[in-house]
């Protein structure tokens, strides 16, 4: 059980999650990680952003506190610097892991209820945000 920090990007009607390709099973997931000790959530969101994505981000409000194998946080981030899909986390670079394929890529929001999105709650919530104009 660990606690984790997770950034939500959204950019023209888009949003910025990873795709993972694991056991022949594609699913999901909005970029973030374990809360390491002496971490805020906020700066376990804005590290996982830069080793997974290779962006710094500014985090804005918790949109979603899921409780999931400890509680996952769930941050409104905007992208301040950096090129999106440039990480460098030992997902991309440690080949012994076998933990299976991360692709960081832009998803329309309007897919996100057509696709495998982990939690499925935080995809309906950024749905929910985008028809009520947040992202505008």
């Amino acid at each position: 059980m660990r606690n984790r920090g997770s950034i939500v990007i959204v950019e023209n009607d888009k949003v910025g999650l990873i795709r993972r390709i694991r056991d022949g099973i594609i699913y999901y997931v909005f970029p973030g990680g374990g809360i390491e000790k002496g971490e805020t959530p906020e700066d376990a969101a804005k590290r996982e952003a830069f080793e997974e994505l290779g962006v710094e981000v500014k985090v804005n409000e918790c949109i979603a506190k899921i409780e999931y194998n400890g509680t996952q946080y769930f941050f409104l981030s905007e992208i301040i610097n950096g090129t999106f899909g440039t990480g460098q986390s030992e997902e991309y670079t440690d080949k012994e892991r076998d933990r299976g394929i991360y692709l960081p890529m832009w998803i329309d929001i309007k897919r996100l209820s057509s696709i495998d999105v982990k939690p499925r709650e935080v995809a309906l919530i950024v749905q929910t945000l985008s028809s009520n104009e947040v992202f505008k």
